[in-house]
């Protein structure tokens, strides 16, 4: 990583050192519209090196007993945690995003993955079943298939999906590939890698519904299901953009929820006060004000947000692309806005009538990642979510996750499951030993 006058200039990391690459691409600080940094432009060559690097640290890696890897882990979190307000600074700066959150959930929870798992490799155990009669034992066993931190173990190759994504993916050398994006990008993976059979884990997009029914707790369902509306600008794969509130409450409901949401302050990230800060891109946030023109243009209401109330900014955060946090009401199912991935500070909210109605309803989409249910009915909160159509079900709250569980979306919100056992299962090899005695 160099500096080059005040712009930072970053580096590909390949066999344990920094690497200059022959092209960079301009990274913009979206809180301000202005270039930061510049980012490698890399391709097959610095892929190339960066396999070659990762197979030759491969024997040494694997060959570690798993007290020898949990230890290297520890030592990580323990790194990032001494550096913690640093790695703030410079995700906040680089995403947009306000220093509270990176400062609180981003980076706290960096640690705490690694610690998790750090633990949880020491904890594993394989399968033996025996054929007494016949003399015969099974056991099996795992075998890594990816590396991980004596040099050539992590290798950060900086670039563009179209040339150095698409080289990783197409590697014969490449085994397996973890991906979280678009279903769009998805796609083009699954085409890419389909010829070497490669194993692959996706997290993709949602279309999350909030489902609340009369019955729910509105002093805790309303601020909750604003920070899943909202949080992180609406740039969480989990937050809600659907919001199903039944008829006996709606009216209610939305007057709060609106009030609410107008309080909420967009801002400078650096400003501890700010509840939102800048989407990622200006691309980006063309595309996101987009739905909300279309939204209108289909008849429905915006009842606060993005054309409907005036966002005043600090004079350096003028060229930032900010959005206020935006609802909709009166929009249709088939809506664009109701169906298609937003990925930004915009919800809708719909009456609904019957429980029966609004399953079918929140399941009329091509996504199934999240959802989240609110009523005061054990039975019914149970019921609703065996039916629901999503890899999460959070009811009376959201975005609690516990690591030794599960995490991934049905339907075209993606492939596979992330979680102790799961990653255990996918980011190793399982063999079958039979021994004759």
């Amino acid at each position: 990583m160099a500096h080059s006058k005040a712009l930072l200039v970053l580096e590909n990391f390949i066999a344990g050192k920094f690497v200059p690459c022959s092209s960079y691409i301009d990274s913009y600080n979206p809180s301000t519209g202005d270039v930061y940094c510049r980012v490698p432009d890399s391709g097959k060559e610095e892929v190339e090196a960066a396999v070659k690097a990762a197979k030759a640290a491969f024997p040494i890696w694997s060959s570690k007993s798993p007290l020898e890897r949990s230890q290297i882990l520890n030592k990580l979190a323990d790194l990032i945690e001494h550096d913690l307000e640093a790695f703030a600074q410079a995700e906040s700066k680089d995403q947009g995003k306000t220093i509270t959150f990176a400062r609180t959930t981003d980076i706290p929870r960096a640690v705490y993955n690694f610690r998790f798992f750090a633990s949880s490799i020491l904890h594993h155990t394989t399968e033996c079943t025996e054929m007494a009669s016949m003399g015969f034992m099974h056991y099996t066993s795992r075998a890594p298939v990816g590396v991980g931190v004596p040099h050539g173990v992590v290798n950060v190759v900086f670039g563009r999906g179209a040339k150095v994504g698409e080289a990783l993916v197409c590697h014969p050398d490449v085994p397996l590939i973890s991906f979280t994006g678009s279903t769009l990008t998805a796609q083009r993976i699954t085409e890419k890698s389909a010829p070497h059979c490669k194993r692959l884990s996706l997290e993709l997009g949602g279309k999350n519904p909030a489902i609340i029914f009369d019955d729910a707790d509105l002093a805790q369902c309303i601020p909750t299901t604003l920070r899943s509306s909202f949080a992180n600008q609406g740039e969480i794969c989990l937050c809600t953009s659907r919001i199903f509130v039944q008829r006996g409450i709606y009216n209610e409901f939305l007057k709060r929820f609106v009030t609410e949401a107008k309080k909420w302050k967009v801002g400078n990230p650096s400003d501890p006060t700010v509840d939102m800060g800048a989407l990622i891109s200006k691309e980006h946030l063309e595309k996101v004000r987009s739905y909300v023109k279309k939204a209108q243009a289909e008849g429905a209401r915006v009842l606060c947000g993005e054309g409907v109330d005036s966002l005043a900014l600090p004079t350096g955060n003028q060229k930032g692309y900010f959005m206020l946090p935006t609802v909709i009401a009166e929009v249709k199912d088939e809506s664009c806005c109701m169906q298609e991935e937003i990925f930004g500070p915009v919800t809708c909210v719909v009456a609904f009538d019957t429980e029966e109605e609004v399953i079918e309803r929140a399941n009329n989409v091509k996504y199934g990642l999240a959802a989240t249910v609110w009523s005061s009915n054990v039975g019914r909160v149970h019921r609703v979510a065996q039916r629901l159509q999503s890899g999460l079900v959070w009811t009376n709250c959201w975005l609690v996750r516990d690591l030794n569980l599960p995490f991934g979306g049905m339907k075209a919100s993606g492939i596979g499951r992330e979680g102790a056992k799961d990653s255990y299962e996918f980011f190793t090899e399982v063999k079958t030993i039979t021994i004759k005695h």
